[in-house]
């Protein structure tokens, strides 16, 4: 199990970004957190990877643990071999470097090179058009590709959980729903953790079994993914849906003014 433990994180000694967050991802499950820009989602994401140092931030209160052993006082290349990996929104690809050195570079902390080639075979299997591109460089990829290419890098590092960081940002309809597909073969073939950040909230619950909902830094709702699906106020502020079920107009959503029932 991943666990977060009434973590608070601050930035530059003074801004206070986290403020007791607690959060689990069950093993071999998929767990999202929702939550609309600036909510937090991104620095809970860095708080278990390691990776607040390098924006001046830190965990100040509470701990992050796998399986009992404690991520937060660790470098990020360490959390790595603890087996927590991290695939950042944007598609971070190496753009000059072919689609196999990415893979390569992605078993940065693995010595057998005979082992990181067989490695990159299940890659290759799980993600068929990045074999055809093995020898292409990275930034003429498609969209769709190039994050293929990331999570594909990810799991060069043979990680236990896999952190991901929006990855349906960015790309068509169609693309969205072949990722989420992946995400989920991925967790049932390979039995990964998977923590999911995502703010298309419907394709999110529906390959989910447990969401967490975050506002401001604090974790405002959480439940089986089911549930959360039929949470009148997910529907309504994330799903964009009425009490009927049809969905509100852009104008409703953008002047709405969230009532956040679930904090009375």
């Amino acid at each position: 199990m991943l666990a977060l433990n009434n973590i608070e994180v601050v930035y530059d000694g003074v801004i206070l970004v986290l403020k007791g967050v607690s959060l689990f991802a069950e093993e071999g499950c998929i767990t999202t957190l929702l939550g609309a820009n600036g909510a937090g989602k991104t620095t809970t994401l860095k708080a278990i990877s390691g990776l607040l140092r390098t924006e001046r931030g830190e965990v100040t209160k509470g701990t992050v643990e796998l399986d009992g052993e404690r991520l937060d006082q660790l470098p990020p290349h360490t959390v790595v071999k603890r087996g927590v990996t991290q695939v950042f929104e944007g598609r971070r690809v190496f753009e000059n470097l072919t689609v196999e050195d990415n893979l390569i570079a992605g078993a940065h902390t693995r010595s057998n090179f005979a082992v990181v080639r067989e490695s990159i075979g299940r890659v290759y299997d799980n993600f068929p058009p990045l074999k055809e591109r093995r020898y292409q460089a990275s930034g003429y990829l498609s969209g769709g590709e190039q994050q293929m290419l990331v999570i594909g890098r990810a799991l060069m590092s043979e990680p236990k959980v896999i952190l991901l960081d929006e990855p349906s940002l960015g790309l068509a309809p169609r693309l969205v729903e072949e990722i989420f597909g992946i995400i989920r073969r991925l967790r049932e073939e390979r039995s990964l953790t998977v923590l999911l950040v995502e703010q298309n909230a419907a394709m999110a619950l529906d390959i989910a079994d447990h969401g967490y909902v975050m506002e401001n830094g604090r974790i405002v709702l959480e439940g089986p993914a089911e549930a959360l699906r039929q949470n009148s106020d997910i529907k309504e502020f994330y799903l964009g849906l009425n009490e009927v079920g049809t969905r509100k107009s852009y104008r409703d959503l953008k002047h709405y003014r969230r009532r956040k029932r679930w904090l009375s």
